[in-house]
């Protein structure tokens, strides 16, 4: 088989995320995830078949090289019919990046509250963090890492969500050390480090991959686990039994 060339590599790459975005915001049944309900808030039925198209367009092309044409055809609507619903471009990202990111508060918020002791309730906000991360891997891209375009009224707000879900992370990290559960000399530094580990899951996952969300959920709060100083629990094992690997 001839080698694939760079260009080719790079299409390929694209046109997976292209799909990948599709069964996301469509919720199709191939899907990592199954319906994604993060839009169901968004009505009337126009406006968020506008923002899923924005969703698939920002994260096939990025936020600049995409033309609200772009948007409202991907949605079956003139692009007359965008201004309708959303202002701006720029308005339809906010709207993106909000939500994705009370979705983010919500996540970790309902995740530290399943449990009683601080190393069980880190490991469940990790593993639910970090399975929606890989769940909605490309929608992830579009809210953790466009903020820059965002306009600077929508970017303060979108960064007090953000404080905030550094703020439940680090009130579970401060409850581990006065319990004397965690060994964490800088609680800040650490909450965003875990934050960090938990995002980038969204740029390097892939649907159809060696391991599920499940078990990258698995791996990840193990690993937090150890950066706190507290001991992992047993990894799941697959529905199989089978050691899928990296």
């Amino acid at each position: 088989m001839a080698a694939e060339t760079g260009a080719e590599s790079v299409e390929a790459a694209e046109s997976a995320d292209a799909a990948d975005a599709v069964k996301e915001t469509r919720g199709d049944a191939d899907g990592a995830g199954g319906p994604d309900d993060s839009w169901g808030e968004v009505a009337p039925d126009a406006a968020r078949r506008l923002l899923l198209a924005a969703v698939e367009a920002f994260a096939e092309r990025g936020f600049h090289a995409t033309t609200t044409r772009d948007i409202a055809s991907r949605a079956g609507m003139s692009p007359a019919a965008l201004y309708i619903h959303y202002r701006t471009k720029e308005e339809l990202l906010y709207q993106i990046s909000r939500v994705g990111h009370e979705r983010s508060v919500r996540i970790l918020t309902e995740a530290g509250n399943s449990a009683v002791t601080p190393a069980d309730r880190l490991a469940a906000a990790v593993r639910a963090f970090v399975r929606w991360h890989a769940e909605r891997h490309t929608t992830a891209r579009v809210v953790q890492y466009e903020l820059n375009a965002l306009a600077e009224e929508h970017y303060a707000e979108i960064v007090a969500l953000r404080r905030r879900s550094e703020e439940i992370l680090r009130g579970i990290l401060e409850d581990g050390v006065a319990a004397g559960d965690f060994t964490v000399p800088d609680i800040r530094g650490t909450a965003l480090a875990v934050l960090s580990l938990c995002i980038d899951v969204a740029r390097w996952f892939r649907s159809g991959g060696t391991r599920t969300p499940e078990e990258i959920g698995e791996l990840y709060s193990g690993l937090v686990l150890r950066m706190v100083g507290a001991p992992a629990a047993p990894a799941a094992e697959t529905a199989d039994g089978a050691d899928r690997g990296a």
